[in-house]
């Protein structure tokens, strides 16, 4: 079996369903889905989900199938260190915060 090193620091999880049906309310202006605001708000500083940069954190923004929670007006987060704490993020919540919350270091 061959080995492939990751570039990744940190993996946050993102419902799929649950972002999808958010349709938007992140960003700086509120049009960006919860998927695509936390990936800008992770390359801020450095990390980048698909191709990371070589220096700073590194963060990979995933989706994940249907976590069968289903929050109302909000999507499940998780940081894949921490698989047993999963964060509910509210439409317009801010990115930054969650991230912090996640306990990832941008």
């Amino acid at each position: 079996m061959k080995r492939v090193a990751a570039e990744w620091t940190d993996i946050v999880l993102v419902c799929r369903k649950c972002a999808k049906k958010l349709k938007g309310g992140f960003g700086p202006d509120g049009d960006d889905n919860l998927i695509k605001a936390l990936r800008a708000e992770a390359a801020r500083d450095g990390g980048r989900a698909g191709k990371p940069k070589r220096r700073g954190t590194r963060i990979a923004v995933l989706e994940a199938d249907c976590l069968d929670i289903c929050p109302k007006n909000a999507a499940i987060v998780i940081n894949a260190r921490k698989p047993d704490v999963w964060r509910v993020v509210p439409s317009g919540a801010d990115t930054a915060q969650v991230l912090s919350q996640l306990e990832i270091k941008t």
